[in-house]
């Protein structure tokens, strides 16, 4: 990769790993499931007129829309909001890689390398030393929640890989359109009309910045240009940089919400990130263009 596919690399994985603060802002001006509506319905309007739908069946639209967008994406912030930081958020749930060789496994029958299984191993191990450092702030509905929406990445990442090749940024913008109005009726029915009104009555600068951001940077900016990297230079040399994500998301965590990690996260961090580099890097590469899992942004 030349210096300035690296730096942009890096760029994706900076604005991916920060997206988990923003979303923590978001969630204090949103209920989570109005959030997510909304980060849908920008994500696929005005653009799905102008960008053609990519070559894959309405199927694996709906599939990945579904599982993704609305069970995912529901997990995600609902676990947020009730407490998860954003930088543990951002770790927890890049065991979407962890559970996508699995369920490859068991429905695919991939068969896992011995150095991948050790990775998913070691992961789960820091996963569980995590898990330990529980308080007030971080409760166990929530790291169930994270671990499902982990959970749900992966299923969606297996559907993913029945697409094949295919334009990371049209097929996002497609899918963006399947949940925005499940969600909407979901955050109507859960969080009420009242809430729903009130959120957008009160709605200040922070919140309209949040939802653009993580629409605009975090999907249409973050998936265009991760897919023009996977189109240079396969999914195999590029995936690696998204072990990058959860360490800015816990970096940016610490920096601007003041989150603090103890021992027993630090160590749980390190052991997870060390499962994932061991999971992410395989042989034999990837073709160019070959696309086998949905990237790590959130």
């Amino acid at each position: 990769m030349s210096p300035k596919d690296i730096l942009l690399a890096g760029l994706i994985a900076v604005a991916w790993g920060f997206n988990f603060v923003v979303i923590k802002v978001g969630l204090q001006n949103f209920p989570p499931l109005l959030f997510s509506a909304l980060r849908f319905t920008l994500a696929a309007v005005p653009l799905v007129f102008f960008l053609p739908r990519p070559a894959v069946s309405w199927r694996i639209i709906l599939g990945i829309g579904t599982v993704l967008g609305v069970i995912k994406f529901s997990l995600l912030f609902v676990g947020m909001d009730l407490g998860v930081s954003a930088g543990l958020a951002s770790l927890l749930l890049q065991s979407q890689a962890f559970f996508t060789l699995i369920l490859a496994a068991l429905i695919l029958h991939d068969r896992p390398t011995g150095g991948q299984i050790a990775g998913v191993f070691v992961a789960f191990c820091g996963i569980a030393l995590v898990a330990t450092s529980v308080d007030a702030g971080f409760t166990v509905t929530g790291l169930v929640l994270l671990l499902g929406a982990g959970l749900a990445w992966g299923f969606s990442n297996i559907i993913m890989r029945h697409a094949g090749p295919v334009n990371m940024l049209n097929l996002m913008v497609w899918v963006s359109l399947v949940p925005s109005v499940p969600m909407l009726i979901l955050s109507l029915l859960i969080e009420g009309a009242d809430a729903d009104r009130q959120a957008i009555a009160a709605l200040n600068w922070y919140g309209v910045g949040a939802v653009l951001y993580v629409a605009y940077v975090a999907t249409i900016l973050g998936f265009a240009g991760w897919g023009y990297l996977i189109s240079r230079h396969g999914a195999g040399q590029v995936a690696p940089f998204s072990l990058l994500v959860p360490i800015f998301g816990m970096l940016s965590s610490a920096l601007i919400l003041g989150e603090s990690f103890g021992p027993a996260r630090l160590a749980g961090a390190a052991l997870v990130l060390v499962g994932l580099l061991m999971t992410v890097i395989r042989k034999p590469r990837q073709r160019p263009g070959a696309t086998q899992a949905l990237p790590p942004g959130a």
